[in-house]
Order: structure tokens, then C-alpha cells, then sequence
């Protein structure tokens, strides 16, 4: 690495090891610097690729430019309000989105939560319309299509 005039710098180096809990467990890290979660190209991947961290971190962006979003809605059109939506949030969702085949269904209800949520701000419906929990997964995808959204279902 020196001929590239490159150095390791061991004080910021740290080492996330994957593997199932029991595994780790038996390992004996004590020497190494560990960490619980590292970034990748802006995708969070934690030590045992439930993605927790990562959506959590996805959830407070979208929420952000979601309430930006609501700010500026009622001086929008219907079609600038979903072309926004699209480009600024949808964009995040979709961003990696093939990581998160295989996880836990609670996991995937946090990530079709902001995607009901932004659907509901750039149509301007009321949340009590479609706030029952069993129809959250339905009403999100026949919102997206209203919008001429495209799922990655």
C-alpha cells in the first residue's frame, strides 16, 4: 500500500464481522477493533444482516423530506407532487432494495409504511381513511399505481 502512497490507519480501522449470533458468540474478537454496524456506499449493513440500522437511518430521511413534502403539497399540482415524491423519496426506497429479499415481515411493514405515507401526502388523503392495519399493504400498492409509481414488488 505504500507504493500508492497509501496507509491503514489501524486508530480508525474496525473490522464488522457477519455471522449468526450463535456463531459469534464463540468468536474471540478481543483483539480485533469490532463494530456492530458499517456503511457501504450509503447502505448500513449490520453484524447480522437484519438491516435494522439501515431502515431505521432510511425511515428518518424519508420522513424528513416527507414533512418537507407536506409544507409545499398544497401549492403543488398532483403531477409535480409525484414527480417530487419519486425522484426525493421513492428514490431512497428503492435505492439497494434487492438486500432486503428474505426479511422479516416486520421489516418490510416499516419500509411499506413510508411508502403509504408518502402516497397519502401527495394525494392529500386523510390518514384515517386508510389507517386500518390490515389494509396498509393493499391500500400502499393501489396508491403507488394511482400514482403511476412503480413497486419493486
Amino acid at each position: 500500500m505504500f507504493e500508492n502512497l497509501l496507509a491503514l490507519n489501524s486508530s480508525k480501522t474496525k473490522f464488522l464481522i457477519i455471522d449468526l449470533k450463535q456463531q459469534l458468540s464463540k468468536i474471540d474478537n478481543s483483539s480485533l477493533n469490532t463494530t456492530h454496524s458499517a456503511r457501504n456506499l450509503g447502505f448500513i449493513f449490520d453484524e447480522n444482516l437484519n438491516f435494522s440500522d439501515q431502515i431505521s437511518s432510511l425511515s428518518k430521511s424519508c420522513y424528513s423530506h416527507i414533512r418537507e413534502l407536506r409544507c409545499i403539497r398544497p401549492y403543488l399540482d398532483s403531477k409535480t407532487a409525484s414527480t417530487i415524491a419519486t425522484s426525493i423519496v421513492h428514490s431512497k426506497l428503492d435505492y439497494c432494495n434487492s438486500l432486503y429479499y428474505n426479511l422479516p415481515q416486520s421489516q418490510i411493514n416499516r419500509l411499506q409504511q413510508i411508502q403509504n405515507c408518502l402516497a397519502r401526502n401527495v394525494i392529500k388523503v386523510l390518514n384515517l381513511l386508510i389507517s386500518h392495519p390490515s389494509s396498509d399493504l393493499c391500500t400502499g400498492s393501489r396508491l403507488m399505481k394511482a400514482l403511476n409509481i412503480n413497486s419493486c414488488h
